[in-house]
């Protein structure tokens, strides 16, 4: 399970996320659908700045390996970032 923690002055939370759910997101995030449609929208506003450049499709049966392959690492921080201003972000497997 990933866990993400947020620390802030006023507050503080955990967000649980079962391999599951990152499987189920990553379907649905990586699906050519969807990544149609983002290149659309970003078309349109890459159109207007002039910037040439397109989104490459990435593949999910390349990522699933991937998440399945986090479960072997539990305990590692992946991600540890503190601001300025006392925000705390971690991300943990």
């Amino acid at each position: 399970m990933m866990q993400v923690k947020v620390k802030t002055k006023g507050f503080n939370f955990t967000i649980p996320i079962p391999y599951v759910i990152l499987n189920i997101l990553i379907s649905i995030l990586f699906s050519k659908f969807v990544q149609q449609i983002a290149n659309k929208w970003t078309k349109e506003h890459f159109d207007r700045k002039k910037i040439d450049f397109t989104i490459p499709l990435i593949d999910k049966e390349t990522l699933k390996p991937i998440v399945n392959e986090f479960k072997n690492y539990k305990g590692i921080i992946l991600v540890d970032v503190k601001a300025q201003d006392g925000t705390e972000v971690k991300v943990k497997l």
